[in-house]
């Protein structure tokens, strides 16, 4: 399950840079839990063939992370936020609903 999750996220922020082809592949594989065997048939492809566009894509994808780490940026500034928001208490009054809207604009944001 972490994998697919690993997947989804990596998709999200980098699948655009793929090509329409390795998109729909890729998006059959992973979302739509298409076999490899019904991707081959698909796309009248074999059945390495589209086994091998999942793997290049899921390369693909990690490598881009690895150089612009949006996905790491993303989930630091996502802990971030639950920590700022554990530490806000009600009893701060005003201070307190402006850094809870705060923390939602940003979550919104991200």
């Amino acid at each position: 399950m972490e994998k697919i999750v690993k997947q989804s996220l990596l998709y999200d922020f980098y699948g655009e840079l793929l090509n329409e082809h390795q998109r729909q592949v890729y998006e059959d594989a992973v979302f739509n839990d298409m076999s490899v065997t019904e991707i081959s048939e698909n796309y009248g492809i074999t059945r390495q063939g589209a086994h091998d566009m999942i793997k290049r894509c899921d390369r693909i994808l990690s490598g881009y992370e690895e150089k612009l780490k949006l996905l790491h940026r993303f989930s630091v500034i996502r802990d971030c936020i639950s920590q700022i928001e554990d530490i806000a208490d009600p009893g701060m009054g005003a201070e307190f609903k402006k850094i809870r809207a705060l923390t939602e604009k940003i979550k919104e944001t991200l």
